[in-house]
């Protein structure tokens, strides 16, 4: 059971090819589009404002999005979340990656395809041009992202685009097994490592 709930008469829209892990909570006017996945621990509170999730979207485990009254926000397509991020009240670009950790914070807006490092504090107001690389707290934009480094995070992005339907098809709540079976396979057998995904055509 999801932990999804109705708030001020507004109830979560999430499309059927999408994945909340049950341990996420999604409240209230929030829209979530097509394969997009939520991770365990993620919480998006569309309480005070609206909160659209384009498709492709991956919200990490222990994510938080919000932000205060009256603001209505959107990370569009293909946004990546890293695990612990938090969004509060900005605008994430497409194709954007947001690293583990990071705070983005009120009225924040990242242009399309640019990565912000692991940690970042981005402050509010703070306007990140397209393609650009930002580290730090106060995080700055360093450089330009490079074709490289985009394709390398689109290649990324796409494996938690697949992630959705196999927690559809395989994810099952179980008890333990108490020994390792003789047979059990390896994780390659299910996943390509991003080096071979990346080479891949």
């Amino acid at each position: 059971m999801n932990m999804i709930y109705k708030f001020k008469g507004y109830i979560p829209v999430v499309h059927e090819s999408s994945f909340v892990h049950p341990l996420a909570a999604v409240t209230g006017n929030v829209i979530i589009g097509k394969d997009c996945y939520i991770g365990p621990g993620a919480a998006i509170r569309g309480d005070w404002g609206e909160i659209i999730l384009e498709d492709g979207v991956n919200v990490q485990e222990n994510c938080t999005v919000h932000m205060f009254p009256g603001k209505s926000i959107v990370l569009k397509e293909s946004a990546h979340i890293g695990h612990g991020a938090i969004i509060h009240g900005a605008n994430i670009g497409r194709n954007v990656l947001v690293g583990m950790n990071t705070v983005i914070m009120d009225d924040a807006e990242i242009g399309d395809e640019s990565i912000i490092g692991a940690m970042a504090f981005v402050k509010a107001k703070t306007v990140i041009p397209k393609r650009s690389l930002v580290v730090g707290n106060p995080a700055k934009v360093i450089k330009q992202v490079s074709d490289e480094m985009i394709a390398w995070k689109t290649k990324g992005t796409q494996l938690y685009q697949q992630l959705p339907k196999d927690c559809h098809d395989t994810l099952r709540e179980v008890e333990p097994l108490r020994e390792v079976p003789k047979e059990r396979p390896t994780q390659e057998a299910f996943y390509d490592t991003l080096r071979d995904f990346m080479e891949k055509k």
